[in-house]
């Protein structure tokens, strides 16, 4: 057994503190996403053992295939996770380009369609569709891509939302980019066991993944289809569990009470299944807000929002989409790791604040004890270790 582990790419900045808005909503970190900014965590992630580095995707950040595709020429063997939408272009279009980048970086391509779960963000872009129609167009786009990327010859489609004559690639891409597809709705769950290899969930506690699990595991079965599972979370990990919460406290601490209440505010208008999920966790930050801005007491500190063993919904008072950590020692945190594989999970997509920094928190401290329990696979470099990657330099010094 070895999982994949990932990285995220925050192409609309990063911080040291929690970070408000994204789904839909403006988002902005005083350390700018520029890209010399962005190569460094590319690198900080290559170097720390991840596969890939999952880039998002909307109007409150920087594109995703074009920053990618400029970030190649500074990687060797990472991959890209990169995020599109359905219906924002045409699928023969996205074909060719997923075709382009698989034989540029030599199959250095995965792709994470994300359907749009935000009407108001979808029409700043000229998309009218509700969220029901979305998914049915999301179905659609997926059906003629897979057709094409099979190379059997020329693609007539005629559906409800798609339509294309005579499509074909030129080059198909080689390996055929893995979809990763997230969604909670029973639409999402129809689509993924279609035509997903991956089915994310954002991080609930294990008892609401398994059951997330068992739920797309049974649609896939009447589609005859066996798909891959992961999770996307934010992860405080630490030589001790003190020195964890210490920091999840010093992230809550600057949290503006105003700033919570407006992105809560915000949140519970969206139209995703899965974002509602996320702040049900928290109650909507309820609590948090009725104490002024401190957590539900001094003495409980960060910890009044753990929902389960050491997973901490705090992120979620301000950020959409993915709200929750796992805070904990590095044994913890591979304990939980070690929990959600036990479940069926095989990739998990993480973060942390600031991305830099946490990369090798997690490279440095984490990674080795799922190692040494045979989770993931040994890596020949270590953090640090330059020779065999930096040409100027021998590999016997």
């Amino acid at each position: 057994m070895s999982l994949h582990f990932h990285w995220f790419l925050p192409t609309y900045g990063d911080s040291r503190n929690l970070m408000a808005g994204g789904h839909g909503s403006s988002m902005a970190g005083d350390r700018p996403a520029t890209l010399r900014y962005l190569n460094q965590i590319g690198a900080a992630a290559e170097s720390n053992g991840f596969e890939s580095v999952l880039t998002p995707t909307g109007a409150w950040c920087e594109d995703a295939w074009l920053t990618t595709a400029m970030m190649l020429e500074t990687t060797e063997t990472l991959k890209f996770l990169v995020a599109l939408r359905p219906g924002l272009l045409s699928p023969t279009l996205a074909a060719q380009m997923a075709a382009t980048f698989q034989w540029q970086s030599q199959g250095r391509l995965l792709l994470n369609v994300v359907t749009g779960g935000e009407d108001h963000e979808q029409r700043t872009y000229g998309d009218y569709l509700d969220k029901s129609q979305r998914y049915a167009r999301c179905g659609e786009f997926l059906d003629v891509i897979r057709k094409l990327w099979e190379g059997t010859g020329p693609v007539d489609y005629a559906g409800e939302y798609i339509r294309v004559e005579n499509a074909q690639l030129q080059r198909i891409p080689d390996p055929v980019p893995p979809i990763f597809f997230g969604g909670s709705s029973p639409a999402a769950g129809t689509v993924a066991s279609q035509f997903a290899d991956t089915y994310l969930t954002w991080g609930e506690p294990p008892s609401a993944v398994a059951g997330k699990i068992a739920w797309i595991r049974d649609l896939a079965d009447v589609q005859g289809r066996t798909l891959d599972y992961g999770i996307r979370l934010h992860v405080i990990s630490r030589d001790t569990s003190e020195e964890a919460w210490a920091e999840a406290d010093r992230l809550l601490s600057a949290l503006d009470p105003a700033t919570v209440e407006q992105a809560q505010q915000s949140l519970a208008r969206s139209g995703s299944e899965g974002q509602r999920r996320m702040r049900e966790l928290h109650g909507g930050g309820a609590a948090y807000l009725r104490g002024g801005g401190s957590a539900y007491s001094k003495d409980a500190g960060a910890r009044a929002l753990e929902v389960a063993p050491n997973l901490w919904s705090g992120v979620g008072l301000v950020r959409g989409g993915a709200g929750t950590a796992l805070v904990g020692s590095h044994e913890e945190v591979a304990d939980r790791i070690a929990e959600y594989a036990a479940l069926g999970l095989d990739h998990f997509v993480l973060s942390g604040y600031p991305h830099l920094e946490e990369a090798f928190n997690f490279g440095e401290g984490v990674r080795p004890i799922l190692e040494r329990r045979g989770l993931v696979q040994s890596r020949t470099h270590r953090p640090g270790d330059l020779s065999g990657s930096t040409a100027f330099l021998s590999s016997s010094r």
